[in-house]
C-alpha cells in the first residue's frame, strides 16, 4: 500500500478507509509461496477504494508513463487484472479506442459495481467488468493481446493456478506485464510484504511457462515486468 509523501485532504480520507481494511476487511491467512518463500501479502478491501484515486498516485506511480512503456495498439483486447475502481482500467480503454476491449477484472463484486459506476459517469462502453475468483481470472482462452497487473500479484493466495488461468487466457504471442514496488530500494515507504524483487518475480512466474523478456524501470517506484508465453 503506497504511503503518500504530504498528507493531503483525500490521503487523510483514504487513510481513514484503509483503516477499515486493516481491521479485517478480506481477511486472509497469510501465505507462502512455494517455490521462492516469498510470503503473500494480504489482499486490500473495497473500502479502501479512496486510497486507489489519490491525488499522489499520478506523481508516485506515472500511470501514463507505464502505460507509454507497453505500446498497446487501437483494437487491441486487454486486461487489468485487479483493477478496483477503474483507475487503470479507463486509462487502458483509451488507447485501445472503440474497436478494443479491456477487461476489468477483480474478486470483490464492490469494487466492480465502483467499476461499472465509474464507466457509466465516464461514458467508457468498451469495458467489460469480470469478477473473478482467487484461483481463476474468468476470462477468454486464448483472447488477450496483454494483461496488466499493477501492485496486485503479491495479493495473490493461489499465484499458481491464477498464472495458469491467465497463460490460458492470453494469444501464443500475449504478454503478462507486473507492475510491482522495488523491493530492492528499502527507501521506498511500502511494507516489505507489498514489494517485490524482480528475482523473486521471474521465478515465480516463469516456473508457470512465462519467460521474462523485459525489465524497464523508468517509473519513479515501481518495476515494469514483460513477460511472454513460453
Amino acid at each position: 500500500m503506497n504511503l503518500p509523501l504530504k498528507p493531503t485532504r483525500l490521503a487523510v480520507a483514504a487513510l481513514a478507509a484503509l483503516a477499515l481494511v486493516t481491521a479485517g476487511a478480506l481477511a486472509q491467512s497469510p501465505g507462502r509461496h512455494p517455490i521462492s518463500g516469498r510470503q503473500f501479502a494480504g489482499v486490500m478491501g473495497w473500502q479502501g477504494a479512496p486510497w486507489l484515486d489519490r491525488e499522489e498516485r499520478d506523481i508516485e506511480e506515472a500511470p501514463d508513463l507505464a502505460l507509454d512503456a507497453l505500446d498497446l495498439l487501437q483494437g487491441q483486447t486487454v486486461a487489468d487484472i485487479g483493477a478496483g475502481s477503474g483507475y487503470m482500467t479507463i486509462r487502458m480503454a483509451k488507447r485501445v479506442g472503440a474497436a478494443g476491449r479491456v477487461y476489468g477484472v477483480d474478486i470483490q463484486s464492490q469494487m466492480i459495481d465502483l467499476l461499472r459506476q465509474r464507466l457509466i459517469k465516464e461514458k467508457v462502453t468498451n469495458v467489460v467488468p469480470v469478477l473473478s475468483s482467487v484461483d481463476d481470472p474468468k476470462l477468454p482462452a486464448g483472447a488477450i493481446d496483454l494483461m496488466l497487473l499493477v501492485d496486485v500479484y503479491h495479493e495473490f493466495s493461489e499465484p499458481q493456478k491464477m498464472l495458469r488461468g491467465m497463460r490460458a487466457a492470453l494469444k501464443p504471442n500475449g504478454r503478462l506485464v507486473l507492475l510491482e514496488y522495488r523491493k530492492e530500494d528499502p527507501t521506498i515507504p511500502i511494507r516489505l510484504e507489498h514489494k517485490m524483487t524482480t528475482a523473486e518475480a521471474k521465478l515465480e512466474v516463469e516456473a508457470e511457462g512465462f519467460t521474462l523478456s523485459k525489465v524497464d524501470e523508468r517509473l519513479p517506484r515501481q518495476h515494469i515486468l514483460i513477460f511472454t508465453k513460453s
